[in-house]
């Protein structure tokens, strides 16, 4: 290269020339900077002359690939790992923030690649400590440095092989990873009152990824929302019941700033943490009432709730009670009876809500349904106060299920549950055991709502011209996701634990609406609707239920212990064994092929 001029020119053309043939020149006469080890005293040259941030980004980026892929000797990486910090700290505030990023990368890979090689490479928390000494651009680049090598170590390498990263991994937690902690907290707890800034973002982003670390090197799935248990160890117990820890974190989300999802996600992890990390029952109960208190204040105010983060966060956080305690832990913490009755307003004003909310109602789902499974397993005499707010959720589930229709067949566009399984699988989920729960008044209002809908498709099948093409499929709609209801109900009989004479009675009650509703679909007018999408997805529903009642109630096994449901279908439709009923699925797989095979 002749100048260091026509260098930044070069890189100034691979960053932003609009031409892709002159970009790809730019890159094919830089490269020799990332490929050749030679050039790591040329890269430094760039970083310490060049006025460019393009160029500086190159040097970065070509150290990096450098430190990643080639096999360095030690005490280069030792020379490279000091200058940059002292290139941070001397030239760190006045670069521009993508240079600054790549540059403390290249930092912390270095860091990570020599961690187990030489005891240098470990005194990085105390390099980042004295940037945290000093002004606010030198702290912001203290807590940046941290947090991106604790992602660093978090995250596997391509050329580093699985076990050597396990080692550093292991090395890191336990010589360095709560000290970590503890200067983000420090930093919270300083900077509580410069509300909004950018120092308070960054403690808690920092907080984040300390307890996101993978401790026991599990690698799960970052990509999902699902965390399982939270493995801090057992050194982290002390800071972790200490009640001021949480409350920081509900403080933090109480200021309503744009970290507040942050703030959420700490909580959430906590939320999570080891049950036998505490110290006793004492000490995880009061950890659990705190928990339930913030998530109280949240709840009354509301504060902060109207962003979706928020919002799915805050879901996510309640659907976690239940996941980590147990009911009778739950039911025993301070407030339990406030906090159930807000929760329960809460779902229901998400269930309403229905279109805004999204997934998120199915993590408040998750915390009903684990709930009620966890009653007959409870010692306590203490009130519940499930059988009062159950009822209201099933009813507003269904109500929202039914109301959404309307807005799903007019929105061309968007994809409808019934059409696609794996949607309908999550709809419906958790959403039978809340059934099984309180079946008698669940069934009877299934009943009772259905019982219009279909006297008016009845009426319907004997029309010879067809009423309004709208209001049909909005009817048939509604009678495939009651289809699907029972379905599922039908499909929890095996794992739910919910059995017993009166739970067949009303399997058979429900199951009777079911099959009257296959003699009306394939009757009259509706016999000629084949090609109909809506007289589709309900065919699709009928044969999804018939399908559970066949695995719950047809069968040597099933038919001698099912008994009543049998003398209910009797009394209902007179189907008194399991072969007229076997019948009745015959023919409707017979009327099937017979129309949809054409």
């Amino acid at each position: 290269m002749e100048t260091l001029a026509q260098l930044e020119a070069l890189c100034e053309r691979l960053y932003n020339s609009p031409d892709s043939v002159e970009r790809a020149h730019a890159e094919s006469t830089l490269k020799c900077f990332s490929l050749n080890t030679d050039y790591i005293s040329q890269c430094q040259y760039v970083l310490d002359n060049a006025s460019s941030p393009y160029a500086l980004m190159l040097a970065s980026s070509s150290l990096l690939k450098q430190v990643t892929e080639q096999s360095l000797p030690l005490q280069l990486r030792i020379d490279i790992r000091n200058y940059l910090i002292n290139y941070l700290a001397s030239k760190g505030p006045e670069l521009e923030p993508f240079v600054l990023g790549s540059l403390i990368q290249l930092f912390c890979r270095i860091t990570k690649f020599g961690w187990l090689d030489d005891d240098r490479f470990r005194e990085v928390v105390k390099d980042a400590m004295n940037f945290l000494s000093q002004a606010q651009y030198h702290y912001a680049i203290g807590l940046k440095i941290l947090n991106q090598l604790v992602s660093e170590i978090n995250q596997p390498n391509a050329g580093l092989p699985a076990t050597r990263q396990r080692r550093i991994a292991s090395s890191f937690r336990d010589q360095s990873l709560f000290h970590i902690f503890q200067i983000s907290l420090t930093s919270l707890f300083q900077l509580k009152t410069d509300v909004g800034s950018k120092l308070q973002e960054l403690s808690l982003v920092l907080s984040l990824s300390c307890l996101s670390f993978d401790f026991m090197g599990t690698s799960y799935d970052e990509s999902s929302d699902e965390i399982g248990t939270v493995q801090v160890p057992s050194t982290w117990k002390p800071t972790l019941e200490d009640s001021s820890t949480l409350q920081i974190f509900f403080d933090y989300y109480a200021m309503n700033q744009t970290f507040s999802k942050e703030a959420l996600e700490c909580l959430l992890r906590l939320a999570s943490t080891r049950r036998s990390l505490f110290s006793n029952d004492n000490s995880r109960l009061k950890f659990l009432s705190h928990l339930m208190q913030g998530t109280k204040e949240i709840l009354q105010t509301g504060i902060g709730l109207a962003d979706h983060d928020n919002y799915h966060a805050f879901c996510r956080l309640l659907g976690r009670f239940k996941v980590n305690y147990q009911l009778s832990e739950l039911v025993n913490a301070d407030g339990y009876s406030d906090w159930i009755r807000l929760v329960a307003e809460f779902t229901l004003k998400s269930l309403h809500s229905w279109k805004w909310a999204g997934s998120s109602i199915y993590y408040l789902l998750n915390l009903w349904s684990r709930s009620v499974t966890s009653v007959r397993y409870l010692k306590s005499d203490k009130p519940i106060l499930l059988d009062e707010y159950v009822p209201k959720v099933i009813e507003g589930f269904i109500s929202s299920r039914f109301d959404s229709l309307q807005s799903e067949l007019s929105d061309e566009l968007g994809e409808n549950p019934l059409d696609n399984v794996e949607l309908l699988q999550d709809q419906l989920e958790f959403f039978p055991y809340l059934c099984r729960f309180q079946y008698e008044s669940c069934s009877s209002y299934l009943m009772k709502i259905v019982e219009p809908i279909m006297q008016n498709y009845m009426k319907e099948a004997n029309l010879q011209i067809p009423v309004d093409s709208y209001e049909l499929s909005v009817t048939e709609s509604k009678l495939a996701w009651f289809t699907h209801i029972v379905a599922a109900i039908l499909k929890t009989k095996q794992i739910s634990g919910f059995s017993g004479e009166s739970h067949e009675i009303l399997d058979a009650e429900i199951s009777a609406c079911v099959l009257q509703l296959i003699n009306i679909s394939d009757s009259g007018i509706h016999n000629k609707r084949h090609g109909d999408v809506s007289k589709q997805r309900l065919d699709r529903a009928i044969l999804t239920f018939l399908q559970h009642l066949r695995k719950c109630y047809i069968g040597d096994q099933a038919v001698l212990s099912s008994k009543q449901l049998y003398a209910r279908l009797s009394e209902l439709l007179g189907l008194h064994d399991h072969l007229l009923l076997l019948n009745v699925i015959v023919g409707k797989i017979a009327t099937n092929l017979k129309y949809y095979t054409k």
